[in-house]
Order: structure tokens, then C-alpha cells, then sequence
């Protein structure tokens, strides 16, 4: 199984860390793509070049094994659609399951996403909870596609949709970002090796 794990990582930070080695080890992936998006429809756009967030990726799972750094959405032209996205990871793995990991907000607006629906043709979708989270009663479409237990991904490629608790930690890109600006100190937010890059850059900075 390989794993899909989108954001503009503006910076990268422990957050999106935490939460990838966790799901690549309740699943048992070969491997977790750490995929930047390009320009996101459904968010501001980010601050620090693509190549920028690329070098933090980079530093930030260095000697991390299975993690790779996807720059498909990057190196494609227009808005970063995930189901365009997922349609050429299927294409590229057309036996694999496909586990795209989202969390609990960007479910909520799911609906709202480019051609939606057609996600599920290309990959599983598990939804990322803090623990204790309720799940509200799902509608018709949702409530088919629910499955109950990880065995039932791996049975087949996609279309399934799982509810994962993991530890969520309450770290944000954009608290981040202000701090810097403020001349606050981010330490034990986000790898020191991204801090020094981050300070060499002078990124953020008003």
C-alpha cells in the first residue's frame, strides 16, 4: 500500500511529520509520498517558492526511510487538482491500494473539491481524527463507501473510505509563519535543520 499525504508544507512542521509516520505504520505502507501542492484552489497560495518548500521537505525527512517527496503537482501546470493527481499515481501503480490521507476539515468540505466523487476511482480515502472525535452520521454516497477495518484497503486498489485517530498535533503553518515575522522563536515546532534554513533564507520576515 502507498500512502499520499498532501499540503503546501509552508513550512513543513512537526505536525505533518507526527502524522505521516503514524498512518505509514498503522497501515504497514511501503512507502508515503509527501506530496506539495502547486497552486491549491481551495486555500491561499503559498509564501516560499516551490523549490523552497521542496529543500525544507528535504531536510526535514532526511534519513526518514520510506518517506518520498512527490513533485508531480509541482511539476505540472495550473491548479493542483488531487483527482488529476490521483489519476496518475493509478496510473503509475495500477495494482497498488492508494491511501490518500486528509483530515477531518478538508472532509468536511470534500464535496466542494474538483470532480470529487471520481477520487474514490483512483484511491481509498482515510480521513486523519484526533482521538475521541465523533463521526457524525455520514450520508448514503459516504455510508457505502465506509469501510470498517484496514484489511478491507488492502483487498482492493480504491474506493473505500476509513476514519484513522491519530495523534494530532496542534501546530499550524500559518501560527508558524506569524512568529517568525514576530521574531518569535519556533523551536520544537519544526525540524531545527528547517529553522536554519529557514533563517538563511530570511523567509517569512514581514
Amino acid at each position: 500500500m502507498i500512502g499520499i499525504f498532501g499540503g503546501t508544507f509552508d513550512p513543513v512542521h512537526y505536525g505533518h511529520l507526527r502524522s505521516a509516520l503514524e498512518v505509514k505504520e498503522i497501515f504497514g505502507l511501503t512507502e508515503i509520498r509527501l506530496l506539495p501542492s502547486a497552486q491549491p484552489p481551495h486555500r491561499e497560495q503559498p509564501i516560499a517558492t516551490a523549490l523552497m518548500r521542496v529543500q525544507m521537505l528535504e531536510l526535514a525527512i532526511k534519513n526518514q526511510p520510506g518517506f518520498i517527496i512527490d513533485t508531480r503537482e509541482l511539476d505540472r501546470a495550473g491548479h493542483s487538482y488531487m483527482v488529476d493527481t490521483l489519476k496518475s499515481f493509478r496510473q503509475e501503480f495500477p495494482e497498488q491500494s492508494l491511501l490518500l490521507f486528509i483530515g477531518t476539515d478538508a472532509f468536511k468540505n470534500l464535496t466542494t473539491w474538483h470532480r470529487w466523487q471520481q477520487l474514490f476511482d483512483y484511491a481509498h480515502i482515510v480521513v486523519m481524527t484526533r482521538p475521541g472525535f465523533q463521526l457524525q452520521e455520514l450520508d448514503g454516497y459516504f455510508a457505502a463507501k465506509k469501510a470498517n477495518d484496514i484489511t478491507e484497503l488492502v483487498q482492493i486498489p480504491a474506493g473505500g473510505l476509513f476514519f484513522q485517530p491519530i495523534t494530532q498535533l496542534e501546530i499550524s503553518a500559518t501560527a508558524i509563519r506569524k512568529m517568525i515575522a514576530e521574531k518569535r522563536n519556533p523551536g520544537f515546532l519544526l525540524p531545527d535543520a528547517v529553522i536554519e534554513y529557514i533563517r538563511q533564507h530570511a523567509l517569512y520576515e514581514k
